[in-house]
């Protein structure tokens, strides 16, 4: 061979080579978008001065309406329909060399009251992002935190497209913190400050937070501000909050409505929570029991709003037990903030001030679910007279008119004892479920300190019985206290009691079984966790449970929803990657078009998809 041919040769082969290493990668790899978001991607090319790209969807050249566009820069423009697209960035240096990134589209309006409806069934049935495939710590993870002025106790809320002023559309989440502050943050990230905020103190006109040595309360510390869950309308263009301040030394509760996009004050507000009921007992004055500055004091607004039937629904129970104090709903006007009813459930008995009044709303920080009709809360330990036609409620499930009228109840025949023994049924909130029979077409299923699980009928909760229970669907006790609510999918309820496992209980014809029907490894300190549910309809399930470490970082954990006993991911997987803060008692993570925002003592931390 002569050396002219030769040389060619071998200067082929090396050039075919140098083509051949040509790479290229484009980030993110999986991308969710809501109609109204934009998606920017990078493309990096590697072993060529040639670093450009062309971009295509779905193999088209630069997209169009039908699948998206994608222009020069990368930036890419989603059609207004679900879908999933296919985006490829080819080398123009080796046209042989390409990657590509996923697209998905989803249509989650967003989560705008606590456990995401008023069911308080925990469920997200549009989650399209996130799966059991690719939640796993190579692909999933913390993207970004948003540190805040105080604890955040109240679940983080979720506007999808929100129309912001100057800023057009953006996904945005809400947080509100015992600072006496709402944040509204954007949800993707693609600004680190706040898009507003909030503060309800004015420190130097003698507004301040709570403190919690002055009350005093041991377990929410060292200030009390906002602790409920807010609501949103469903619009999503309000947000209801209630903030808990001292002003001047009078302790003051009020009734915000603010605009999502700007913070504004809406309707006159706000309105300062006051009112009074008829009542014999502790604290009754001419026949009247208030709710004023010194119940105020005492008074916590622990459970989360609720809306429905345009009533703002906003329950109290009480710091630490105080005596002579009392379980409260008030309802309020949506969009004229007046007040339409107020309701104390242990307005009467007075025999005792150590047992007696009391009847607190906790839920476990539950809001209070609504069926459309009717709204249904649980009392805790307290005084009960209702069977003989009376007006004291303590340990019930009590069903309720937009009036504020109470319309049926359910207590346990063993009340009293419960009450001695300090084991409320009021330590969950209760979740309506579609019944499996004619029988009983609609239930509630609820829990109590006692171990309980409670099956209840909704047209007729079975009011109290003297010796048994056996008028309601179904009684089970199930071991240790239960101090969360449960989440639901395809009939199965997940639930976390105090020092145990996640476990899952199938119901078959109305009835939750003795043993779960799965059950997960990890052990959860009390008070137990209140599980989230992700999913693509009836498929594709994930649990999302928050573990609370005392004084350590709370651990996000996710359990396919079809096995909990598999665990497709937690945010100790990753060293300290991953890591939220510090845990906060009853804290709800919350999972929106594939992202999970978990609120901790010092931030707001958001996971989602791996660029």
């Amino acid at each position: 061979m002569n050396k002219i041919l030769l040389r060619t040769l071998l200067t082929f082969s090396l050039c075919s080579s140098a083509a051949a290493q040509v790479s290229v990668t484009v980030r993110p790899r999986t991308a969710g978008l809501t109609f109204t978001q934009t998606q920017q991607f990078t493309a990096t090319v590697t072993n060529t001065t040639n670093k450009s790209v062309r971009w295509s969807v779905d193999g088209v050249t630069s997209g169009n309406s039908t699948v998206g566009t994608i222009s020069s820069s990368g930036l890419y423009k989603p059609p207004h329909a679900l879908g999933t697209h296919t985006i490829r960035a080819t080398s123009l240096a080796n046209t042989t060399k390409s990657a590509t990134a996923k697209v998905i589209m989803t249509n989650y309006d967003g989560l705008f009251t606590w456990h995401n409806n008023n069911s308080r069934n925990g469920l997200n049935t549009k989650e399209l992002v996130l799966t059991s495939s690719n939640v796993k710590s190579s692909l999933f993870g913390k993207l970004f935190s948003r540190n805040v002025d105080g604890q955040i106790y109240a679940q983080p809320l979720y506007v999808a497209n929100l129309s912001i002023p100057g800023r057009g559309p953006r996904n945005v989440v809400f947080v509100a913190t015992e600072h006496d502050s709402v944040y509204a943050f954007d949800a993707d990230g693609k600004s680190t400050s706040p898009i507003w905020k909030r503060s309800f103190i004015d420190p130097a006109n003698g507004i301040t937070t709570a403190q919690s040595s002055a009350i005093p309360e041991t377990n929410i510390t060292p200030e009390i501000g906002i602790t409920g869950t807010p609501t949103i309308d469903g619009s999503g263009k309000t947000l209801y909050v209630v903030a808990k301040t001292v002003e001047n030394g009078s302790y003051v509760h009020r009734l915000h409505a603010l605009d999502t996009a700007t913070g504004a004050e809406k309707f006159g507000g706000p309105v300062q929570i006051t009112g009074s009921a008829p009542g014999m007992g502790f604290g009754s004055v001419n026949g009247m029991i208030p709710f004023d500055s010194d119940a105020s004091r005492y008074a916590l607004q622990r459970a989360g709003l609720a809306l429905s039937n345009g009533v703002v629904y906003i329950a109290f129970a009480l710091h630490l037990d105080h005596n002579g104090f009392h379980g409260w709903l008030i309802g309020y006007d949506a969009t004229t903030l007046a007040q339409r009813f107020i309701f104390c459930d242990t307005p009467d008995v007075h025999n005792d001030i150590n047992t007696d009044g009391k009847g607190g709303v906790w839920m476990g920080a539950a809001a209070p679910s609504a069926d459309g009709t009717y709204a249904f809360v649980i009392s805790g330990n307290g005084s009960f007279n209702a069977d003989t036609g009376g007006r004291d409620y303590g340990d019930s499930v009590i069903k309720l008119t937009s009036g504020g009228v109470v319309n049926d109840y359910f207590t346990p025949f063993d009340q009293q004892t419960l009450k001695i023994q300090d084991k409320d049924l009021g330590s969950t909130g209760a979740v309506l479920v579609p019944g499996q029979t004619a029988a009983h077409p609609n239930l509630i299923v609820m829990g109590g300190k006692n171990g309980k699980l409670y099956v209840l009928d909704r047209g007729n909760l079975g009011q109290h019985q003297a010796t048994s229970d056996n008028q309601i669907v179904q009684s089970l006790a199930i071991g240790n206290g239960i101090f969360s609510t449960p989440a639901v999918l395809n009939s199965t309820f997940y639930l976390v009691q105090a020092g145990d496992v996640l476990k899952a209980f199938r119901m078959a014809g109305n009835l939750l079984p003795s043993t779960p029907t799965a059950k997960a490894a990890v052990t959860y300190s009390f008070p137990g966790a209140t599980p989230s549910i992700s999913a693509n309809g009836t498929s594709n399930g994930i649990v999302w449970t928050l573990q609370r470490v005392s004084g350590g970082n709370a651990v996000l954990h996710a359990n396919l929803a079809s096995n909990v006993a598999t665990e497709l991911y937690n945010s100790n997987q990753a060293g300290t990657r991953d890591l939220p803060g510090t845990a906060i008692k009853f804290a709800v993570p919350t999972v929106a078009n594939g992202k999970v925002f978990v609120g901790t003592a010092t931030k707001l931390t958001v996971y989602g998809l791996l660029p």
